[in-house]
């Protein structure tokens, strides 16, 4: 599969009601941006079953259902995340049965209204008591028999990739990654370049806090049923350290002409190993706020200064410059 740069994730549109939901969305404009944001060139989605407890999934149908098959986007999603719809704010259960694994790609399926997944995800490391290798070996599976175009784990440690890597070619990883949240880059984007496996990185921006639009008055407004609203990178002194980090990449930003939320996606797309990031929106006018990441290319200099920023403030965690390596030859690749 060849991807474009930037893929359109769909966590937030989920909507509100369950555990990691953004509060209440606009279902039109939800659909609209998708729409958009193929209009204008992005080839591929990024949802869960779990988002909004299959109302993103369903979405993303919706935004898809009569869409010529020429111009249909890939269809990524997760499986892994079970709910109980007596409490659909409770924590979903982290379950790697087989039994489990297959009803939900099932039903991933109807949603989506797609004869096969082309990229299967498992969400989380199980907690069911499943061994990784077991609901490993599901997907590869799933695979083989045509289900799914591709598998691959998301949030999962090297330790784990690498006991997947033994039954079966793990095609793509999805850590988080941003300029707070670097941690991804101290090993885990090393192996994947030598494993060959592809690497689509969410929350580039940090769930919005180096979207260049996010302020402290925000984030204290920030109704009760978005995650958020609970996080510590939202309150404090790291809200403070992490708006300033978004302060610092508006200087990259005007240097190029382009908006801060292109920027901070970029520069996790600077990254070797980075095939593509994903990044969520709400309506189409959001879209159109980072869709120039595709073609912004941050030079030495700009990770040069904004590295020199990260150590200096010490916001985040994780390295603050990329490593010279080679990772540009993997399975999924920027179109």
């Amino acid at each position: 599969m060849d991807i474009t740069r930037i893929g359109f994730g769909a966590w937030a549109i989920g909507g509100a009601g369950w555990a990691a939901g953004w509060g209440a969305q606009d279902d039109a404009d939800s659909i609209a941006a998708i729409r958009h944001a193929v209009a204008r060139g992005i080839n591929w989605i990024d949802t869960a079953a779990v988002y909004g407890l299959g109302h993103s999934e369903e979405l993303v149908g919706q935004a898809l259902k009569g869409m010529p098959a020429a111009e249909r986007p890939y269809v990524f999603t997760k499986c892994g995340l079970v709910w109980d719809e007596k409490q659909r704010t409770a924590p979903p259960r982290r379950v790697g049965a087989a039994r489990s694994l297959r009803a939900e790609a099932e039903a991933s399926l109807k949603r989506l209204g797609v004869e096969r997944i082309d990229l299967l995800q498992m969400h989380w490391p199980a907690n069911d008591g499943t061994a990784l290798d077991e609901y490993w070996q599901t997907l590869l599976d799933l695979k083989r028999e045509g289900k799914v175009r591709a598998v691959g784990l998301s949030n999962h440690n090297v330790a784990q990739l690498e006991l997947a890597e033994q039954l079966g070619h793990v095609d793509t990883l999805q850590p988080p990654f941003s300029a707070i949240r670097r941690d991804a880059a101290a090993d885990l984007l090393p192996w994947c370049a030598e494993h060959e496996t592809g690497v689509i990185v969410y929350s580039p921006m940090q769930s919005g806090l180096l979207s260049g639009r996010f302020t402290e008055a925000r984030a204290a407004s920030l109704p009760a049923d978005d995650w958020r609203s609970r996080n510590a990178e939202f309150t404090g002194e790291n809200l403070r350290r992490n708006l300033a980090l978004a302060q610092a990449l508006e200087e990259v930003a005007q240097r190029h002409g382009a908006t801060v939320a292109a920027t901070a996606i970029a520069w996790t797309l600077a990254w070797p190993g980075v095939t593509g990031a994903i990044v969520g929106a709400r309506d189409p006018a959001q879209v159109d706020g980072w869709l120039g990441a595709a073609t912004l290319e941050l030079d030495d200099d700009d990770m040069a200064r904004i590295a020199a920023f990260i150590e200096t403030t010490g916001v985040g965690t994780g390295p603050s410059s990329p490593a010279r390596q080679a990772g540009d030859d993997l399975p999924l690749r920027s179109a």
